[in-house]
């Protein structure tokens, strides 16, 4: 359940996240290449992991990496010491800008999931106990249980609704 309430901090969850891939990643990649910063090969290489890492560990949506072109306009904001390559901390910046949006879709269908469904299930109860043959069941459950079955559902429909998408 702390889980649940971590998502609910917005942009502090976000970092630690980010922060976590993103220091696993750069070590990873700077531990193949034997190199302290990464050229624009690494990098991509790195953010190919990092896309890689947010479809696995993130709930939502499935994440394609961006264009080559986007890494190398992006890579020319970060680059902070105008080095031609990234460091360390340029590296959790460039993620950071990087994955906006991504956490900004898992954000809206977080929201939508913990908040609307029971909402919406609390709210519509009344109408499914006059429901012929439903209604005893539904007049005897608790509000929370209903809505935590009505957001189980939700759940299972986002599912449904993304393996259907692939």
């Amino acid at each position: 359940m702390g889980q649940v309430f971590d998502k609910f901090q917005g942009n502090e969850w976000r970092k630690r996240q980010i922060r976590k891939i993103t220091d696993r990643v750069y070590v990873k990649v700077q531990n193949q290449r034997q190199c302290d910063n990464l050229s624009f090969e690494d990098l991509y290489i790195a953010v190919l992991l990092v896309y890689n890492d947010i479809n696995k560990y993130i709930p939502g949506p499935h994440f394609d990496p961006p264009s080559k072109e986007k890494v190398r306009e992006l890579m020319k904001n970060c680059d902070i010491n105008l080095d031609g390559e990234i460091d360390h901390d340029e590296f959790f910046d460039f993620i950071l800008q990087m994955t906006a949006d991504t956490f900004t879709v898992v954000s809206q269908k977080l929201i939508v999931t913990l908040i609307v469904a029971p909402t919406v299930a609390v709210a519509t109860k009344k109408a499914t106990e006059g429901v012929p043959g439903v209604g005893k069941v539904v007049r005897r459950l608790p509000n929370s249980v209903f809505a935590s079955l009505v957001t189980i559902a939700a759940v299972w429909f986002q599912k449904r609704g993304q393996e259907s998408a692939l």
